[in-house]
């Protein structure tokens, strides 16, 4: 009989997006396995294409499973699915005890949130910060599984390329035209270059390149594009709210330069195999970086703060300010005239 792997992950994008490397060793470690993930709602989609898994069970902490009896009926549905083994890449106590309950008899992570006496296998932590990538691969060298590789991946569909072929070309813009994609929004908003930085970038870009300029972004992000466009001299396409994750995948992938703040759209650039530049500030690329192969630059400013910074409430933004646009508009150009000589 094959083996019944649950791997809980964890709960947002650009973490679930570490995860793939894995996810794939996993895989490669048991081609035969039926592997399923544990995963939060919102970051459904970063994994719904992903052909290193067999199912997605949804765990929904705010709604569904946020009760007791809601816990329990998870554990019910785990318990019918008969998993031999959880890989627990989530660090909760909670999400180890769901495991256990659920009578999974191999429980395998680090001995987080004082969970130690639950799990099966405690994978020591390590002696110094990782990368959240080879923080995850950790678990699997403790147990015996070397990856092949440890760039992270994200798979695009085939419809998801027609409907942005389709999105593109109402805005004109063909299969020929060299495209740039600006995200400039961020999870909180000292991780943001300032606005009228990318404004000058697409300008210049425009200009020089004869670019088409996309600016992305999520629904709840639209003002703040309309805020790009309105000081622009050229004239952006603005997609924000129109694509899903997956057409966003898609999206990137056609772009042939992606400019983008520390956020889960420039991991997806860059595991879609996009040139990437990658703008840094507050966060620690060391830590929470592009990782792995692929066509990317990281850019951050000097500044005398420490780095990583996790002060939500700053108002000066002097790190991500400290990134010039000069410098920037420098790098793109660079990127773009090596792709015109391909």
């Amino acid at each position: 009989m094959n083996k019944r792997i649950l791997i809980v992950n964890v709960n947002w994008i650009g973490d679930v997006l570490f995860s793939t490397p894995f996810l794939r060793t996993v895989r490669e470690a048991n081609p035969n396995a039926y592997i399923a993930c544990l995963l939060h709602p919102r970051c459904k989609e970063m994994l719904e294409a992903n052909t290193r898994i067999d199912e997605i069970i949804l765990y929904d902490e705010e709604l569904a499973h946020k009760s007791i009896f809601g816990k329990w009926r998870l554990i019910k549905e785990l318990k019918r699915k008969k998993f031999d083994t959880a890989y627990l890449l989530h660090r909760s106590f909670t999400k180890a005890l769901i495991a256990c309950l659920a009578g999974i008899k191999e429980r395998v992570g680090y001995p987080t949130k004082n969970r130690a006496g639950i799990l099966t296998k405690v994978v020591d932590e390590p002696s110094e910060e990782l990368h959240k990538v080879e923080y995850f691969l950790n678990i699997a060298r403790a147990c015996g599984m070397e990856p092949k590789s440890v760039s992270y991946e994200f798979f695009v569909r085939e419809e998801d390329r027609k409907f942005i072929t389709k999105l593109l070309q109402k805005e004109s813009i063909s299969e020929k035209d060299t495209v740039v994609v600006l995200c400039p929004a961020g999870n909180w908003p000292p991780k943001r270059w300032p606005a009228e930085n990318f404004a000058r970038l697409g300008d210049e870009l425009a200009e020089n390149c004869g670019a088409k300029i996309v600016i992305s972004a999520a629904g709840n992000d639209l003002k703040l594009a309309q805020d790009i466009k309105s000081v622009m001299a050229s004239v952006p396409v603005i997609a924000a709210g129109k694509t899903n994750l997956n057409q966003l995948g898609a999206l990137l992938e056609r772009a042939n330069l992606v400019v983008a703040n520390d956020t889960g759209p420039m991991h997806v650039s860059v595991a879609v195999g996009a040139r990437t530049i990658a703008l840094f500030g507050p966060t620690s690329a060391r830590l929470t970086g592009p990782y792995g192969e692929g066509d990317y630059k990281v850019m951050s400013g000097n500044v005398s703060c420490e780095v990583p910074c996790y002060d939500i409430t700053c108002a000066d933004n002097s790190c991500m300010s400290a990134i010039r646009v000069k410098e920037v508009i420098r790098e793109a150009l660079n990127i773009l005239a090596k792709h015109d000589d391909r």
